[in-house]
Formats: C-alpha cells, sequence, structure tokens
C-alpha cells in the first residue's frame, strides 16, 4: 500500500511515479491518496481524480508550443470550467511566482529550458492540486537552473503546504 499524506518532499523510483499518478494501475496492492484508493477509480472517474488532484511536472515539459506561457498555465483550469478572469489572474500570479512576469506571452520555442520548466510548474500548480508530481523535473537543465528549481519548489512546497513527489530513474 502507498499511502500520501499533505506537505511533503517525496523521492519516488520511476514506476511508483505512474503509479501514484494514475497512468496505470498497480499489479498489487493499494495507492491510496488523502484517503481515496486511486487503484481501483474507473477510467472516468481516475480522469476527474487526476484533473482536480494531481498537477505533473514531466521531464519533456508537454507543453502546447502554439500557446504562449499564459495560455499553457491557464489550460488545464479551462478543463476546469473556470472562468476567463479567474484563470488569466491565477495564471499571472503563478507565471510571476516562478520568476516568469516578463515571459507571460512567450510561447515555448522562444523560452530558456529552465524558462520552459517553470511553465510546466506553474501549470502543475495552476488547478489548487492535492499534490504534485514531478518526473524526472531537473534532467533537461544546467546545474544553476536545476538548483533554482528545486528551491522554487521547495518554497512553493512551504508557501502553500503542497506535496511534491520527484521521481528519478538514478
Amino acid at each position: 500500500m502507498c499511502c500520501i499524506n499533505n506537505n511533503l518532499f517525496v523521492l519516488v523510483i520511476d514506476y511508483d511515479f505512474i503509479v501514484i499518478g494514475g497512468l496505470d494501475k498497480p499489479t498489487n496492492g493499494q495507492v491510496v491518496i488523502d484517503g481515496t484508493d486511486v487503484s481501483t477509480l474507473s477510467s472516468g472517474k481516475l480522469i476527474d481524480y487526476r484533473l482536480n488532484n494531481i498537477g505533473f511536472v514531466f521531464q519533456a515539459y508537454n507543453l502546447i508550443p502554439v500557446l504562449t506561457a499564459r495560455e499553457n498555465v491557464e489550460f488545464i483550469m479551462l478543463l476546469q470550467g473556470i472562468d476567463k478572469k479567474e484563470r488569466e489572474d491565477r495564471a499571472k500570479e503563478l507565471l510571476e511566482s516562478v520568476g516568469l512576469q516578463d515571459r507571460i506571452d512567450t510561447r515555448p520555442t522562444q523560452l530558456s529550458g529552465g524558462q520552459q520548466q517553470r511553465v510546466a510548474v506553474a501549470r502543475a500548480l495552476a488547478s489548487h492540486p492535492a499534490f504534485v508530481l514531478a518526473d524526472e523535473p531537473t534532467a533537461n537543465l544546467d546545474s544553476a537552473s536545476a538548483e533554482s528549481l528545486l528551491d522554487l519548489m521547495e518554497e512553493l512546497n512551504e508557501k502553500h503546504e503542497m506535496t511534491f513527489i520527484f521521481s528519478t530513474h538514478d
């Protein structure tokens, strides 16, 4: 059984990340997150659960190239049905919190790898998730950018009392 509680900073191996994120079912046992056994949810309920409870930061960022940084952050909130003004305000606030206030209307292809990763972090936080899963968040970054990103995530962990779970292949 895997249980996740609030306000943690956790490191897991790759397969655990996939199971915790509800992207695959465990071969045995349970995955209980904040009292919900996600390993038993139907496909539809699992999609809703991920949409409203899990923020994902992917190793390859997975930003939508035709959208600006703001629009990428807003996208998850659009799927949640949040009104336009609230989406815009929250996206701006989140991008400012990750130091990208001057890049809000910039497309991903015009951002550095570190900037793209910070957009991905802001997007992961946009839905007010119970926790954030970060897949090798520093793998594509230089050491200074990696340290800066981890410091930022630690600060967000403390400020928002949000659990961050990191995967590693090492």
